[in-house]
């Protein structure tokens, strides 16, 4: 039990007004859950419509958005793909669209390829 005095409308006899509730809707009635296609992928597989569309060996940079950036841990190239990589040495990068965001095309002399965006230091 409250000590004290409860402030309210004392003269007030009636019932609070009864809650109406929402009719009960059959389970079958409901929408459906929308749900997520998987698609099955293989490991070790590339996509080949991303490979083919990211392919670094045949892609041209861009006419401008190029940076340079300095190398700042040797970095071994998984694949052909990727552009292998030596402590302090500079290479141009630049991106392309649709490209994940943590990689950078690379271009040292006429070797071009996919670098991680964490091993480089981008210079202006």
């Amino acid at each position: 039990r409250f000590s004290g005095t409860f402030v309210g409308n004392a003269e007030s006899t009636s019932p609070p007004p009864a809650a109406t509730s929402p009719p009960a809707v059959a389970a079958a009635a409901l929408p459906a859950v929308p749900t997520i296609p998987v698609v099955p992928t293989i490991v070790g597989v590339p996509n080949t419509v991303a490979e083919s569309v990211l392919n670094p060996n045949e892609v041209k940079p861009p006419a401008s958005g190029t940076r340079k950036a300095r190398v700042l841990y040797d970095y071994e190239a998984a694949d052909s793909t990727e552009l292998a990589l030596l402590a302090d040495e500079m290479i141009t990068v630049y991106s392309l669209p649709g490209m994940d965001p943590d990689w950078l095309i690379g271009e040292r002399g006429n070797q071009k390829g996919k670098v991680p965006v964490t091993y480089l230091e981008l210079l202006s």
